[in-house]
């Protein structure tokens, strides 16, 4: 009976899979945060104080952005951008836009494989830190927080590539 020892990364060799390898070489896949941080955050209250006393809930619309570049040979920069708008009564409550953004380091991490990591995966990391900073700016600006549901990153980097006939990880049909 076979024993499964989990993913055939390549054969490295006639080395042992139990043994260290060479020098300390470490020919592991592996992908990481290096660190997270604000890039840009502007709020904005323009009909204040009037609007608070508006007592209707404000419609809010809010927009994502992905954007990822490479700044270093392993290391990415991935930024979140998240834009909200609150309006009611025809009044502009407030306006928010966050840049949030995380280096990323790879090492062994087949090239294919880079750009679904940092469009679906990354964005997952970077939002719940994203989202507290949004909620509190907006708490910080008279208004309760805005919470944001969470968003599946990964089905939605999916859902894109299918929609534009590529494969979601290329090379693979």
């Amino acid at each position: 009976m076979a024993q499964d020892n989990g993913p055939d990364f390549g054969d490295f060799g006639a080395q042992d899979a139990n043994q260290p390898l060479a020098n300390g070489a470490d020919t592991a896949p592996a992908a990481g945060m290096i660190s997270q941080y604000v890039k840009d955050l502007s709020f904005e209250n323009p009909t204040a104080p009037a609007i608070y006393q508006v007592q209707t809930p404000p419609q809010i619309d809010v927009q994502f952005n992905i954007a990822a570049n490479q700044v270093a040979d392993d290391v990415h920069e991935v930024v979140l951008k998240i834009d909200v708008r609150a309006e009611t009564e025809g009044q502009v409550a407030f306006i928010v836009d966050l840049a949030f953004a995380g280096l990323f380091g790879f090492r062994n991490v087949p090239t294919e494989q880079i750009q679904p990591f940092l469009l679906g995966e990354a964005p997952r990391l970077l939002f719940p830190f994203a989202r507290r900073v949004l909620a509190d700016a907006v708490r910080d600006g008279g208004f309760p927080p805005l919470l944001l549901e969470p968003i599946d990153f990964g089905q939605l980097y999916l859902q894109q590539a299918q929609q534009q006939g590529q494969s979601p990880v290329a090379g693979v049909a």
